[in-house]
């Protein structure tokens, strides 16, 4: 514990709020909530014993602030607001930034039809859900159509009737488009099709199975395989109840588990009686109490999934945070076997994941660790820019910077730059214009700019070297930044002072990481070249005529298929064009002329 933190601790409130860890670099590597500030992060650096996980995570410490809240409710919505934000390492975070897919129908219109969507909205629809691994929402749409005849386009309807569409003639909708069918009949369709999305199967499999052989006596034999795979579906969702629970129960069943070092949490999605699906996550969550990694990962997960009338839980935890659902800690009976099969897949689950996220800190935190033993540098390199350099005689110079935070691709905070003022190429003056117009940006706005880096990765040699650290030093950064470049043929690491490079051990988690980081920003630059260089490739000579868009340059074309023919055309032909005047058929007449 180094001097800075000893003199926070003391000044420290017994008031709740939310703390936030950083690293030497400054950046955030946690957050957490207290209902008392004082004695909760006290407890991170006194010398009681704590798991492992927390161990790391206080070790790479340097110094924390902390917000005081009005309460405890306060807390858990602005630490989640700064998890959000900041997606520190050692905090506990999702994934899959997707949310898991939903059905929506939207029975409030004339004549409903079935979506797929990740985002429930409060808009008179109604949502069956969320549908995880093994189902797949978009094969469940394709079964309910091909039993019940329902409209699959967004069109909207006329008084005046419409040809039917092709799917009509397949007897996959009942073309309400062509009014065949009255709003009061195609509803009565709609509620038996959201009855199969209840549960209720067996109508739907009878429906299927009459198709099925009526396709297969008409020779469509390629249908009748199709609608076999439909009913094998069915049949497969029916195995799916949980015995002695409702058909039309809406619970999630979460369980967390860890074993000082790493942690797994399952969650058990059952709708209307069925376990729609399971999926299990690994974290790395330095909270010091198991129904602290749990509230912050309920916090996280429901502010993108739909809450159940109930979650069943293995460990209790606060009454503030806040959810609409009912929160049950079962004790017997059939929620408790419930969430013993939850915890019984996390369990499962992290004896298979272990081996692996060993392997991955090895390649992340542990290769940065090492990283800095092995180069000496100032700090764990947490943050790390590297910057190269594209273009191609010349032309379309551009830069690129990539970031890697804890050892992994950081691709919002990536950057890129077009060289400008460079009559000719020159990789040390383009560098030297992309670092001093980066470091030139401490103060704005962007959050990538603003958070300065632990490691700069410079592709090249000792010259590059040379030449961007005077920008280092010219913004007063050379004590606060490490900065070292890579060369490529031999992949020599060239430290500022020294005159003979390291030599990293070749395979090493420590140079595979420098050279992922060189890869990546070789990788950026080269795609923002090409890029760049097609869009000018396609530039119309047309595009410095004032008053001529996009809109009426894509009508001129439309006509005239090349600007020979338009050299050709007369104003009044030119003027017939749609969005073209007199005016400016004369302004294109005497542009092309020059041509």
């Amino acid at each position: 514990m180094n001097d800075k933190i000893k003199q926070a601790l003391k000044k420290l409130t017994t008031q709740p709020g939310v703390y936030v860890m950083h690293s030497s670099s400054g950046a955030v590597i946690y957050v957490g909530k207290a209902k008392n500030l004082k004695n909760r992060v006290s407890q991170y650096f006194n010398n009681s014993p704590k798991p492992a996980k927390v161990m790391a995570m206080v070790h790479n410490v340097e110094y924390f602030e902390y917000f005081i809240t009005l309460s405890e409710r306060d807390a858990f919505a602005l630490e989640n607001n700064l998890i959000k934000k900041y997606k520190p390492f050692y905090n506990i975070l999702l994934k899959d930034d997707k949310a898991y897919p939903y059905i929506r129908v939207t029975v409030k219109d004339e004549y409903p039809r079935m979506e797929v969507v990740r985002k429930v909205k409060k808009d008179g629809s109604k949502y069956f859900g969320p549908y995880i691994s093994a189902i797949s929402p978009y094969k469940l749409i394709k079964i309910v159509n091909m039993a019940y005849p329902l409209r699959t386009c967004k069109q909207k309807f006329t008084k005046t009737a419409k040809r039917p569409c092709l799917n009509y003639s397949l007897g996959l909708c009942s073309a309400p488009c062509a009014h065949l069918i009255s709003s009061k009949d195609y509803k009565q369709i709609v509620q038996k099709a959201m009855d199969f999305l209840r549960g209720n199967d067996n109508e739907i499999e009878g429906i299927l199975q009459k198709k099925m052989e009526n396709a297969s006596a008409h020779e469509n034999f390629e249908r009748a395989l199709e609608i076999r795979d439909m009913i094998k579906m069915v049949r497969a969702l029916k195995q799916r109840v949980v015995a002695d629970v409702p058909n039309d129960y809406v619970v999630d069943v979460i369980s967390y588990v860890n074993n000082g070092v790493v942690g797994a949490i399952c969650v058990m999605t059952i709708r209307h009686g069925k376990v729609l699906g399971v999926s299990t996550q690994s974290v790395r969550d330095a909270s010091l109490s198991e129904s602290d990694t749990m509230e912050s990962f309920l916090m996280q997960y429901y502010s993108r999934h739909e809450q159940p009338k109930e979650i069943l839980l293995n460990m209790p935890i606060s009454d503030n945070v806040e959810l609409s659902s009912k929160i049950l800690v079962p004790q017997k009976a059939q929620k408790k076997r419930l969430v013993d099969m939850a915890t019984l897949n996390a369990k499962e689950y992290l004896e298979k994941v272990q081996y692996s996220e060993d392997i991955e800190y090895d390649k992340t935190v542990g290769a940065l660790e090492k990283l800095k033993q092995k180069l000496n540098l100032k700090n764990v390199p947490n943050r790390i820019e590297c910057y190269d350099i594209s273009h191609i005689s010349g032309t379309n110079q551009v830069a690129s910077m990539v970031v890697f935070i804890a050892g992994r691709p950081a691709k919002k905070m990536y950057r890129k730059f077009k060289i400008k003022d460079l009559d000719k190429p020159d990789d040390f003056e383009s560098l030297k214009q992309t670092l001093e117009r980066r470091f030139g940006e401490l103060d704005g706005e962007d959050e990538s700019f603003t958070q300065k880096p632990d490691l700069m990765v410079i592709d090249g040699g000792k010259g590059q070297l040379s030449s961007t650290y005077e920008i280092l030093k010219n913004h007063n950064l050379e004590n606060d930044i490490d900065m070292i470049s890579l060369a490529k043929q031999f992949e020599e690491v060239y430290l500022v002072g020294q005159s003979q490079p390291v030599i990293l051990q070749k395979g090493s988690s420590e140079l595979r990481i420098l050279q992922s980081v060189r890869d990546e920003a070789h990788r950026f630059a080269i795609m923002f070249h090409r890029k760049l260089r097609t869009k000018n490739e396609i530039k119309s000579p047309l595009d410095d005529i004032k008053g001529l868009g996009k809109v009426k340059k894509k009508a001129l074309f439309s006509v005239f298929s090349s600007v020979d023919e338009i050299k050709k055309a007369s104003v009044e032909e030119l003027s017939l064009i749609k969005g073209i005047d007199p005016a400016l058929a004369i302004k294109i007449k005497n542009f092309v002329e020059k041509l």
